[in-house]
């Protein structure tokens, strides 16, 4: 029915192309923060080995580290919640499971990079039940390709 529309077609056609290019813009861009981010990881390690030798012993250097490891991975994450292969199961469904695990790294980053001593309980707590929440949310959205009931599907291969 909505077909019927007289022009219809071609502003979804429009549309598309549009979908189209800004995911590639965004795609270059997500690279490009990532590549300049696993630089920085290259760098930040490699200053650590010669400063500190292989028996690193600074909590805070460490934080740095992994908190440069935790943001190539969110920026990683990210460009695959952007590019959903056609065969996935259902668009919507895995760029939203790809938005809570982007949740779940940004809050687990936050944990690895914050600094004990001066930190709120009521920040701890919030940080917390965030990861609660999206933990519990993706579990509800997690994959139901195999039923509890179900065993897995067997290859018959000879």
């Amino acid at each position: 029915m909505i077909e019927r529309i007289p022009g219809f077609i071609r502003v979804g056609t429009l549309f598309d192309l549009f979908e189209e290019i800004a995911m590639l813009v965004l795609t270059l861009c997500i690279a490009a923060v990532a590549c300049v981010g696993l630089l920085h990881v290259v760098v930040a390690v490699i200053h650590l080995l010669l400063t500190t030798g292989l028996q690193p012993t600074d909590p805070s250097v460490l934080q740095g580290i992994f908190g440069l490891f935790f943001t190539v991975l969110i920026a990683l994450e990210f460009k695959h919640s952007i590019l959903v292969l056609p065969e996935a199961q259902s668009h919507s469904l895995v760029r939203m499971r790809s938005v809570l695990l982007i949740g779940m790294m940004a809050t687990v980053r936050k944990f690895i990079v914050l600094d004990l001593s001066g930190v709120n309980v009521m920040e701890m707590l919030a940080l917390s039940a965030a990861v609660l929440a999206l933990g519990g949310v993706y579990w509800l959205v997690r994959s139901k390709s195999v039923t509890p009931g179900e065993a897995e599907p067997q290859s018959h291969e000879p």
